[in-house]
């Protein structure tokens, strides 16, 4: 693995795939036939690229029945533990609608409202994840949404997996739906026969789904055009090489573009990490994906300073931040672009992707220099309100009228004059 300077420059790659222009052809024309054929283009495209014939689009009460049954009861124990610290931590974030009134009289606040619906893409096949069922449900159902629709693509039996289907019950998911890909982004976005069209959709996918969330943003909201998974570890001669190797390749073993990097003031463990590495590597089994992602965008970056490391990390503004560091906590006032900040030996990075709380569906690409995690806000509208009072509009309305008409709107300044002469006609 290679090992740099700091001085030597950053050369971390960025995997921001905007997609060919034939999967950009595709993804219109998928769009384009489920609005204008709805359940009809949903079940061909399931058939064509999952290889399953539905007759039926959601999934039944009888099928999460089996899925219960299938799964261990430990798990369902786990998962049902999950939702309550993702549950308990979003609660947090929830904010209510303020008032206050000035010395005038006047009334100024913000209302907040929750969306009326949410749409929640789930990968299927290697990729099926009933962690992101929670983390994407949980924060729209501690803001008070109220219809919260599920996709994701079946089996080639036509079933969804047992995990996924326990999350999403758990989770409370009433609409559960077989269908993947830009095709089931089309529906959420512009609605079937099935299912119903939704305000925001959110969750990861492939390519086609990447390009349909682009494609349909604008008539409806989105999350973000999420990029392959990031790790960045901060690290001194304190830290443990085979722990900090394991973390990496936690993430490593996600996509073979995913990125893996270690800034630490300690050059003997950049070196013992990189063996580490290699070790873990020869009996990890996605090595096949592991190693490329290390191998073509892993880094161990050595620095002369902490300060000189901390600033290298806000370079990069990665998704995922370990700080493992004597006095680890003191670190944290100075990392400005992260989008989820792990401190400490105990807290690996996936404690967040499974079970703390905290929300795992994070900025990618160096968006955490302007992004945040999936929170309940993302699920919530604000309204400004603004009550003018008499003495208020008395004693500003030449003020902005004047101001309109510096902007040449004369009808904004008449719109205030207008209750001046309404007075002195009553």
């Amino acid at each position: 693995m290679k090992i740099k300077n700091v001085t030597a420059g950053l050369s971390i790659k960025r995997s921001v795939d905007a997609g060919t222009e034939e999967q950009q052809r595709i993804v219109r024309e998928i769009i384009k036939d489920v609005r204008d054929n709805g359940d009809r283009a949903l079940y061909a495209y399931t058939e064509k690229f999952d290889g399953a014939k539905l007759y039926s689009l959601k999934v039944t009460q009888e099928e999460i029945n089996e899925a219960y049954t299938a799964l261990d009861d430990n798990m369902i124990k786990i998962i049902r533990e999950a939702a309550e610290n993702i549950a308990s931590f979003h609660a947090k974030q929830k904010r209510e609608t303020w008032l206050y009134t000035n010395a005038d009289g006047s009334i100024f606040g913000q209302k907040l409202t929750p969306l009326d619906s949410a749409g929640v893409y789930v990968p299927g096949g290697t990729a099926a994840y009933p962690s992101s069922v929670l983390m994407n449900v949980m924060p729209a159902k501690t803001a008070g949404v109220k219809r919260i629709v599920m996709v994701s693509p079946p089996g080639k039996d036509g079933r969804l997996p047992v995990g996924v289907l326990v999350a999403a019950d758990i989770a409370g998911v009433k609409d559960i739906f077989k269908a993947g890909g830009a095709q089931a982004v089309a529906a959420l976005a512009y609605g079937t026969e099935s299912i119903k069209a939704v305000d925001k959709i959110t969750g990861p996918g492939n390519i086609f789904v990447a390009l349909a969330k682009r494609e349909v943003f604008g008539d409806v909201d989105i999350d973000m055009i999420a990029g392959p998974s990031e790790i960045a570890v901060l690290a001194d001669e304190t830290a443990s090489a085979k722990e900090v190797a394991a973390d990496m390749l936690s993430q490593a073993e996600h996509d073979t573009r995913a990125s893996a990097v270690l800034v630490t003031t300690s050059e003997s463990l950049a070196k013992e990490v990189a063996l580490e590495i290699e070790q873990q590597l020869s009996t990890l089994p996605r090595e096949e994906i592991a190693r490329p992602s290390i191998e073509q965008h892993g880094a161990i970056y050595i620095a002369a300073t902490m300060k000189e490391a901390i600033q290298t990390i806000n370079d990069i503004a990665p998704e995922h931040l370990e700080v493992m560091t004597e006095n680890a906590l003191e670190y944290v006032k100075d990392i400005k672009h992260a989008g989820a900040i792990f401190v400490g030996r105990y807290s690996s990075e996936p404690v967040g992707d499974y079970f703390a709380g905290p929300n795992h569906v994070l900025p990618t690409n160096g968006t955490a220099r302007f992004s945040s995690p999936l929170n309940v806000d993302d699920f919530m509208k604000k309204s400004s309100i603004i009550m003018y009072s008499k003495e208020a509009f008395d004693k500003h309305g030449a003020k902005i009228a004047a101001f309109a008409r510096l902007e040449g709107l004369e009808a904004h300044a008449r719109a205030i004059e207008a209750r001046n002469e309404s007075k002195r006609e009553g």
